[in-house]
């Protein structure tokens, strides 16, 4: 299993590999070299994250190639829809303009596009990694933890200066503080260069339509505020619903929550958001894409959730290998036929009543309650994590090294873990 330096080496690894192959494709195409990227150094984050994603995930289907060619379809093109409108929302002020589509994007269109790039990185995980690992594994332990945390520094400053940059002006402005002298300053260098660079590379850049700073209401449009109430309330709802399910179906009535505290599931919450933000775009298309495309996203993401919590917290939350063509008891064709039932019932009929009700907030309080949710849920889900990881140790390490876990031991203790989760399987993994 990789260790999470080694995550981090290669995340980085294929985002400058992926800024290169952009980088070059734009240099033969335009007869030009610029940085494709949005971050003044050589990466592009979407192509590491999708490979960190496969990390985890093709190698529980090893030997199913095109159980696995699919997955890797699915997860690309999520990761490239969910960062294109990441990209756009960075700068609200803005509009990017179609130019940005990534590479292998321009030769076809849909499902082509989609088997194109899914080719590129399946043959890359095949071939091209095996050598990259052996290479890795060259590299002293401690230079690879300190390369990571350096570069994450980095990368973490070089996406505050153009977080600043397209959140103080837009494209016009740029242009009257050009001749300004704004630019002696250290924020006018910072702005100036982000925003020569932007233009640049992604020509034609202008201000966004329906973007007026005047504007009052609350959460408009796909933004970070619509999300995280998306998030809540669905994680309220797929909590009730699976309780019920449960009961109902099976006689069994128990907690069906992610977390200590409140009747939130989290894989129905970050579901519902990964839904909204994937599948917007065929809200007005026939119901049959719409479906289609959810049978996929919710398959693979159910799954991608069973091998992260187990990778994580060595723990099987559900388990389908006593249903009929399950994928290694992680999930099951009647319950990815389910999710594209739902993504259908999620974007046609509930999404946009609720997307209008989160509207409705008042502005102010709006914004206040929204970072409020995200303080409790983050300090929910960390306490979370820690008494789990805490539970998974204890049989090992029965007394607490510190008063941290000491904590953690007398509050949520072995029983109060087991009767808040009780269909919860420990696996060998979970041993330090």
């Amino acid at each position: 299993m990789y260790r999470w330096y080694d995550m981090g080496l290669f995340l980085l690894i294929y985002s400058f590999l992926g800024w290169v192959a952009e980088a070059g494709w734009y240099a033969v195409t335009r007869r030009k070299f610029c940085n494709r990227g949005v971050v003044a150094l050589p990466l592009v984050l979407s192509y590491g994250f999708t490979f960190v994603l496969l990390l985890l995930l093709l190698p529980t289907l090893s030997g199913h190639h095109i159980l696995s060619f699919l997955a890797t379809m699915v997860v690309s093109a999520v990761v490239e829809r969910i960062g294109d409108h990441f990209f756009r929302r960075v700068g609200p002020k803005i509009q990017w303009n179609q130019e940005r589509s990534r590479l292998l994007s321009g030769t076809g269109k849909g499902l082509l596009s989609s088997i194109l790039v899914a080719a590129v990185y399946y043959l890359t995980y095949l071939i091209i990694h095996p050598l990259l690992l052996a290479g890795v594994l060259l590299i002293p332990e401690i230079v690879r933890q300190i390369v990571v945390l350096a570069a994450l520094v980095l990368i973490g400053l070089d996406f505050a200066a153009v977080f600043y940059a397209v959140r103080t002006g837009d494209s016009s402005r740029y242009q009257e503080r050009l001749a300004g002298s704004g630019q002696k300053k250290l924020a006018g260098h910072i702005y100036h260069s982000v925003w020569k660079r932007l233009q640049k590379a992604y020509p034609g850049l202008e201000r966004g339509p329906g973007q007026d700073e005047g504007s009052c209401t609350f959460a408009r449009g796909l933004c970070w505020d619509k999300l995280v109430w998306v998030f809540l309330i669905s994680a309220l709802l797929g909590d009730i619903i699976e309780t019920f399910w449960c009961g109902l179906v099976d006689g069994q009535w128990m907690n069906r929550s992610s977390v200590l505290y409140g009747p939130f599931s989290f894989v129905w919450g970050l579901g519902a958001v990964v839904l909204t933000v994937t599948l917007q775009r065929l809200a007005e298309k026939n119901d049959r894409y719409v479906f289609a495309a959810g049978f996929l996203v919710g398959g693979t993401y159910e799954y991608l959730c069973s091998v992260f919590t187990e990778l994580v917290f060595g723990t099987v939350f559900w388990d389908y290998s006593e249903m009929p063509l399950n994928i290694g008891g992680r999930t099951n064709v009647l319950f990815c036929f389910f999710w594209g039932v739902l993504a259908v019932v999620w974007i046609k009929v509930i999404y946009p009543p609720m997307s209008k009700g989160i509207e409705s907030l008042p502005a102010l309080t709006g914004k206040l309650l929204t970072w409020l949710v995200v303080f409790v849920m983050a300090c929910n889900a960390i306490l979370t994590s820690a008494a789990m990881l805490r539970y998974n140790t204890r049989a090992l390490q029965p007394e607490p090294a510190n008063a941290f876990e000491e904590f953690l031991d007398r509050q949520y203790g072995d029983q109060r873990i087991e009767s808040r989760w009780p269909n919860m399987i420990v696996t060998d993994s979970a041993a330090p």
